[in-house]
């Protein structure tokens, strides 16, 4: 028996070998995806964008529509649970996000006009369904998910005391505390503009052990993602030699 719902569920997916059908259609979401962005190249919009965002908006509605219809295939189970589960899944969030801009057209002037144009970003990560490479590294990303927290809540807590602490010794080189905590990301990123720039010896001293932590701190997420990289690119190698 002919079962459409499954059907759709397979064209919207990633294409396999054989499924021209499939295979169309992700062409068709690339192309939208890439035709998509091109407003935001430009500063003001005029009817050709206009028309761009209209058409790619309607294309992510219905292939929106198409993955919430075929939740339960997606998720593994059948139950309502489903389709409530895949909606808050990071990557329906996003397509959801993608369409979003198009109310920016019926919001001349506004004040969250900018915001919403900025939500075609969004878009770009739609093509991560689309991409052998770009699936292996959110694999990857899944994968050390738990280590990179762990990381970030390690740099936002040293952030904000070597914030706090440069705060106190440097009083006259910064007029709020959300200088501090700039000065303190742009010194554990080792960017080093030199706009904010300590003069007393101890904030010389701070700005150099910030430098230094920030080295090792790029180095530790760097290393493990590498690591699970080359993992999953073992083990799909080890997939298609068996």
């Amino acid at each position: 028996m002919y079962d459409f719902k499954r059907r759709v569920y397979e064209v919207v997916e990633a294409s396999h070998v054989g499924d021209a059908s499939s295979k169309a259609y992700d062409i068709l979401m690339t192309t939208a995806v890439i035709v998509g962005m091109v407003p935001l190249t430009l500063k003001q919009d005029n009817p050709f964008t206009i028309a761009i965002e209209i058409a790619t908006c309607l294309i992510f509605l219905i292939d929106y529509v198409a993955r919430v219809y075929t939740a339960d295939y997606k998720m593994g189970y059948k139950s309502f649970k489903a389709y409530i589960a895949y909606l808050f899944s990071p990557m329906a969030i996003f397509d959801f996000l993608s369409i979003v801009p198009i109310v920016s057209l019926f919001l001349p002037g506004s004040v969250i006009l900018r915001l919403l144009k900025l939500f075609r970003v969004f878009r770009v990560l739609k093509l991560v369904r689309y991409s052998k490479t770009t699936i292996i590294i959110a694999n990857v990303l899944r994968k050390v998910k738990k280590q990179l927290i762990a990381v970030l809540i390690l740099i936002i807590i040293y952030i904000f005391v070597s914030a706090m602490l440069i705060f106190q010794l440097e009083p006259t080189l910064f007029d709020t505390f959300l200088d501090a905590l700039y000065w303190a990301t742009i010194s554990i990123t080792t960017i080093g503009y030199g706009d904010i720039t300590p003069q007393t010896d101890m904030g010389q001293f701070i700005t150099m052990i910030s430098a230094l932590v920030g080295v090792a701190v790029i180095a530790l997420p760097t290393g493990m993602i590498t690591a699970a990289y080359m993992n999953e690119i073992s083990k799909t190698k080890t997939k298609y030699e068996l």
